[in-house]
């Protein structure tokens, strides 16, 4: 099944020096802030910015999830690591893997799918029925066929699609299917895997929610209703 997160797999200690995460993101119980209705991010990505609005009237269980996540600074330095062009730009997992190791098992419940998987539309990959974590994917083109498998989407870019659409995507896909940067390993290893076999991804220099962009959007959704 395509946009799958994988399931990680146990390897042994790697001897590269992991950085030490922030303290909240090693407790994910503990971030369970309810978000707000609507609000937008900026991801500053290695391409330029990207701007996305998120509805939680779309996907509620997936929205908090996003905004914890965010809000936390989860996907400051995280790869592009599946990018193929015509269908989807995939992020999520952490460039920490003291972070990855904590998030691999923190699953939320699946939400209806209330829209469709269109060019632009942000959705959570999933390893089956309610296996969201962190991982997270942008339709590079309409794929509807998305919708009925599950995927249920919860924001839109308004800004940036361009930028998306200059991502690298020369790795393909991941194992099995391609040589591509295999989930296990990012998750396992971190950034320096990706740095040292892959150095053409991009990636997400930081992610942050906007400042007063609730009250933003939700006048311009109300002015043109």
């Amino acid at each position: 099944m395509p946009l799958t997160a994988q399931t990680p797999v146990k390897r042994a200690p790697t001897k590269v020096a992991r950085p030490v995460a922030q303290p909240s993101l090693l407790d994910p119980a503990s971030l369970k802030q309810k978000a707000p209705e609507i609000f937008r991010v900026k991801f500053t990505t290695s391409q330029g910015d990207v701007v996305v609005e998120v509805n939680r009237a779309w996907a509620p269980n997936g929205v908090d999830r996003f905004y914890n996540l965010v809000k936390n600074r989860f996907y400051d330095g995280a790869a592009f690591f599946r990018v193929l062009p015509g269908f989807v730009a995939q992020f999520g997992i952490s460039a920490r893997p003291d972070v990855s190791r904590v998030w691999a098992g923190a699953r939320i419940p699946d939400d209806p799918v209330k829209e469709s998987n269109l060019r632009g539309y942000l959705t959570f990959a999933t390893a089956g029925p309610n296996t969201r974590t962190t991982q997270i994917f942008i339709n590079l083109a309409d794929n509807p066929r998305l919708d009925g498998m599950g995927f249920a989407p919860f924001g839109k870019v308004v800004e940036g699609m361009d930028v998306l659409d200059k991502l690298y995507s020369g790795y393909g896909e991941g194992p099995p299917r391609g040589r591509g940067p295999d989930q296990s390993r990012i998750t396992s290893e971190g950034k320096a895997y990706l740095d040292k076999n892959f150095p053409e991804l991009d990636s997400i220099k930081a992610a942050v929610i906007l400042p007063g962009a609730a009250a933003s959007a939700a006048k311009t959704q109300e002015e043109t209703r």
